[in-house]
Parts: C-alpha cells; structure tokens; sequence
C-alpha cells in the first residue's frame, strides 16, 4: 500500500505536468472504486488546476470551482500521458488537459478514490479529523508527549493512528522505532519524554529520506515514470522477519500488532 512517502512522490511528479492547466474533462470509466465517484467530479472540467497539494495520503487537485480528493488506495498508480495513450486494464479514470496530457488512475484493487469538495476542504469529512503532518512544525516533542499520556495501546499502533499523525504508516513505524530504540510493543504512555525526543526527529528524517529516494518498492508501487523508488534498499527491520539485525546479528522477530506485521530487534529495542 503506498505510504505517505510514495503518495508525496506521485504529488512531485505529476505536478509539473498539469498544474496551471485547465481541465477539459473528467472521464470515469469505472465508478466502482472504494466509494462511488461522484457525479460532482464534473464540476472542475472547464476550470483550471491551480494547485496539487497532499493531506495525509490525500491528493488534493484544487480548482476554483472545488477540489477533487483522490486517493491511492492499495494499489494505486498515477501516470501523465498523453490523451491518446492506449488504455489498459483497471485504468479507471482520466482528468484530460488542455495541453493534451491526461492524468491516468490505474487502480486494480479499486481501493482508491475520487471525490469533490465544492467547500474548504479542509473541513471535508474525510479529513478534518487527522492529526499534523509528520513534516511540518506542528509534529513536534512536546506534542506527541502529551499526546500520548495515558495510552495503554502499543506505541507502534499509536504513531500510526492517524488521528495523532498523519503519514507515518507500517514501514515508517517499524523502521523509526528500530532506529529510536524502541520496542514497538510498549505502551505509548509509559513512554518517557527523553525518549520521544529521539523518536520525533528520527520519524522526520525517516521519513524525508523516503522522499528523496523516491518512495519505498512495494509490488503495487512505482512512480509517476515508471521508476521504482530506492528506499526499500536501506529498510533495516520491516520485511525482515527471522532476518539477523544489521545492528547486533540478534533475529528479528516478526508478530502482529494491530493486525499489521512488527519486525523488531529483542536487544536493541527496548
């Protein structure tokens, strides 16, 4: 599944190519994705793209007639060609421009979507819950500290509560808490603040290196053109289950939380 990584990737890559372009048409070849797509989609055609911006995993095409949300779902491919490009299996849905260029949804597990927002969209149903981005000031030590006083849940299934911060999905946790020391089966409220402090700056800087790789290789991932991101060369615990830690040799261990994979190392993380 493309993590906020991957989704921000796919922003910087699309956006050169359509952004400042007026959009000709919506074309929705299937609208059986996670939610039907709306027949409001239509709304932007005729009105230009001023802007590709992200919220969470969230693509947010802002016109000024609306914005459409689109989102990758589990399987999730964007790709910018050129209108007449031969349409392949599970294409569903097109955004044609005026300079010829259509941005192209691939979606074959259909867990995607495409909505509109006729208001701010920042009070949209769908994101006016989360918490900050993990990038921006707002995530920062005391934030997260006080957030996590008197939670009992595992701290692993805590940072990746998307009311409390955005973004920092299954590969990121497991591979910032390795990084951090910690064991991801501790409770996020008997964490101390010594240790939050070398947690925060480590998801940040785990999460800026994805970026500028290129987005973590998954099977169901490669960027705007046609790339694969590099990240997954420097994954140090997750997909490594039974592996020997790069750290100390220990095995890693592999168990779930939260019904996701945890790979952690039982002598560095504590």
């Amino acid at each position: 599944m493309p993590e906020l990584p991957e989704v921000e990737v796919s922003r910087l890559g699309i956006s050169p190519h359509i952004e400042g372009r007026t959009i000709k048409s919506v074309k929705v070849h299937d609208k059986r994705l996670r939610w039907p797509v709306p027949e409001t989609v239509h709304q932007v055609e005729g009105h230009v793209l001023r802007s590709v911006s992200r919220r969470s995993k969230y693509l947010l095409l802002q016109t000024d007639n609306g914005c459409l949300i689109l989102h990758l779902g589990m399987s999730g491919k964007l790709r910018v060609v050129p209108a007449e490009t031969t349409h392949y299996k599970h294409d569903h849905i097109d955004i044609e421009f005026d300079n010829g260029q259509t941005l192209r949804l691939n979606d074959p597990r259909r867990f995607g979507a495409l909505l509109y927002s006729d208001g701010d969209v920042s009070g949209h149903e769908l994101l006016s819950q989360l918490g900050p981005e993990p990038l921006t000031d707002a995530f920062n030590i005391d934030y997260l500290f006080e957030r996590s006083r008197g939670r009992s849940q595992s701290v692993k299934t805590f940072l990746m509560d998307n009311k409390v911060v955005v973004g920092v999905g299954n590969i990121y946790a497991n591979e910032a808490l390795f990084k951090a020391g910690i064991n991801p089966k501790r409770a996020a409220g008997k964490i101390s603040k010594v240790r939050y402090q070398k947690l925060v700056p480590i998801i940040k800087e785990t999460l800026a290196s994805a970026i500028e790789l290129g987005g973590t290789t998954l099977k169901d991932f490669t960027q705007v053109d046609g790339n694969p991101g590099y990240f997954a060369q420097k994954l140090q615990v997750y997909g490594r289950g039974g592996k020997l830690c790069m750290v100390c040799s220990n095995r890693l261990k592999e168990i779930r939380l939260g019904q996701r994979s945890t790979v952690y190392c039982t002598q560095c993380q504590r």
